[in-house]
Parts: C-alpha cells; sequence; structure tokens
C-alpha cells in the first residue's frame, strides 16, 4: 500500500469511528456507554436503540482494531 493510500484509510477510519461514537451517543442519550463499554448497551430498554448501539458498538471495535494494525 502506498502511503496516499495508508492516509485515505486512516482518515476513513477516524470518519467511521467518528460516526460510531456519535450513534453510540444518540443511541445510549449519554457519554456512560464509554466507560461501562458493552453492558451499557445491554442495559437499554428500547429494542431499536440497543439494537442500533449493538451495531455501532461492533463498527467502533472493527475500526479500532484496524487503526491497530494499519498504525
Amino acid at each position: 500500500m502506498s502511503i496516499a493510500q495508508i492516509k485515505n484509510l486512516q482518515r476513513r477510519l477516524a470518519n467511521l469511528e467518528q460516526e460510531s461514537v456519535q450513534e453510540l451517543n444518540r443511541a445510549c442519550g449519554h457519554e456512560l456507554w464509554q466507560s461501562l463499554g458493552f453492558d451499557a448497551l445491554d442495559a437499554l430498554e428500547d429494542p431499536d436503540r440497543r439494537s442500533r448501539a449493538n451495531y455501532y458498538y461492533g463498527q467502533l471495535q472493527t475500526v479500532r482494531e484496524l487503526q491497530q494494525v494499519i498504525g
């Protein structure tokens, strides 16, 4: 991979990370999930919000794993 491709990938991953965090904050209604982790998502009573939060939490975890690999 060229340097330009890596920088573009890092930028896109950063955008996905930001989107995930924003959607998790919206689904949970607060930022406590950042310190509580996955347990905060399971506590959501609304099944639609819980489903959306689980999706974006999975996306966030994937993005962070990829960011670690490419540096």
